[in-house]
């Protein structure tokens, strides 16, 4: 922990080493060992969907747990083990004993020849299936003769897991940030997104306002969204306002890279938009073909205003669902650097959106609160003798923002109109918060 209480380094990489080799998929023991420590630093609930269960389209599958899995060459070498590498294995695997021949084996094999120092991450979630992973180079050694499989893997009547916190702010109108865990053994496909949800819990939490109330969400990615819209999708439509899933946050990229929701019209979309490569971000368009659990969240039925924020981008990395996907190539500092720049990104979202003027009948008064000049001369029309207000400029800024602010005007849009930033009008909008004059109206 640093100074100020907030997570350093020091605490993600420690928390990072606890949580990499645990052996994890979309359903299982590892899945909710993960979920449990994560459970020591956020107040999660934990809840699940049964096996068997009939969501959306979906059916959830069995759930899966392994002992362990080795593939022992003619010479009695040990070619593939699970307590080396928990990518060895076909993730999901049935259970498998017996001996093959190579040519029988091959089969059952997975490797990358283009990268042939890599061990694959290779799933069959839905069709039942045996096999190994192992690097291309290990593989074009192996020897014609007699291997002995032994896959410790059993599927049973269990559950779907995921788990939720959330923070209540002044609305009930809510932000989600949801992130994945069910990936063994790979960092910035993985822990790199729900290291920096935590660190964002933490941050937020320690708000002294928060406008909106915040969601936090763990969950098996794809089939672990889509139990969660299942059970609280109707709550979502109505309540949600914005959203990010977390992912692929470390790396060697420098920008932070933002996918827009599918409405493409968010809030969210038009302010990552709005501050682009100068504010330290790039942008892509939503897209259903490739990505992660907003995939789900924006579908057609539920269409939520949920985007996705990443950094070196899944797909766009030769360690991507590789064995090379570990914490050299994650970075550490690179979630610390992740989590400084959502939360003030979430400070400018809660500020750049939809405000009320509550007394917008006429001007407020601002003189008897100290916001509007006392002696009223030329020298007061271009600097103020008062100490709240040192200049014209910020007596345009508050008249133009409390007549702005009717309700249909985002702050964002107010702000261009005054050529100034929402950083420009941070303190003139808490100002008026606290009198009373201004308040978020979310929607």
């Amino acid at each position: 922990m640093s100074i100020e209480g907030t997570y350093d380094s020091a605490f993600y990489s420690s928390l990072f080493d606890r949580l990499f080799p645990i052996t994890r998929s979309i359903t299982g023991p590892g899945l909710r060992e993960s979920l449990a420590i994560f459970g020591e630093h956020i107040p999660l609930r934990m809840d699940g969907v049964p096996s068997g269960t009939q969501v959306f389209d979906w059916q959830t599958p069995p759930e899966w747990s392994l002992n362990r899995a080795t593939l022992t060459g003619p010479d009695g070498e040990i070619i593939a083990d699970t307590d080396r590498h928990n990518l060895h294995v076909l993730n999901y695997s049935i259970p498998m004993e017996g001996e093959f021949t190579l040519e029988e084996l091959q089969p059952h094999l997975h490797s990358i020849p283009a990268h042939p120092h890599l061990i694959p991450y290779v799933t069959s979630y839905y069709r039942d299936q045996w096999g190994f992973c192992l690097t291309h180079q290990d593989r074009e050694r192996l020897k014609a003769g007699t291997y002995k499989v032994s896959i410790d893997a059993r599927k049973y009547a269990g559950e779907v897991s995921f788990a939720d916190s959330v923070l209540l702010g002044e609305s009930g109108k809510e932000f989600l940030l949801s992130s994945y865990l069910c990936h063994p053994s790979m960092a910035n496909n993985e822990l790199s997104g729900p290291l920096v949800l935590l660190g964002l819990y933490d941050r937020l939490s320690r708000w002294k306002r928060r406008r909106l109330t915040y969601r936090f969400v763990l969950l098996p990615e794809t089939i672990g969204s889509l139990c969660y819209l299942w059970k609280h999708g109707d709550h979502l439509k109505k309540q949600l306002v914005g959203g990010l899933v977390l992912t692929c946050l470390g790396g060697p990229e420098t920008k932070l890279n933002y996918k827009t929701s599918r409405r493409e019209n968010t809030n969210l979309d038009l302010l990552v938009g709005k501050l682009g490569v100068e504010g330290g971000f790039s942008v892509r368009p939503f897209t259903p073909t490739s990505g992660s659990d907003e995939r789900q969240y924006c579908s057609a039925g539920f269409n939520l205003p949920v985007g996705q924020m990443a950094r070196t981008v899944y797909g766009q990395y030769i360690e991507y669902h590789t064995s090379g996907d570990d914490k050299t190539l994650m970075g550490i500092d690179q979630i610390v650097d992740a989590v400084d720049r959502i939360e003030n990104l979430l400070k400018l979202h809660e500020l750049s959106g939809v405000f009320e003027n509550l007394a917008p009948y006429g001007e407020a008064q601002l003189g008897r609160r100290d916001l509007y000049p006392n002696v009223n001369s030329p020298l007061t029309r271009t600097k103020s003798t008062d100490t709240v207000i040192d200049s014209r400029t910020a007596l345009n800024r508050i008249l133009t923002v409390l007549n702005y602010s009717d309700g249909q005007h985002r702050m964002q849009d107010i702000a261009d109109r005054l050529h100034c930033s929402i950083q420009d009008l941070q303190p003139i909008i808490e100002r008026l918060e606290d009198e009373k004059l201004l308040e978020l109206n979310p929607r």
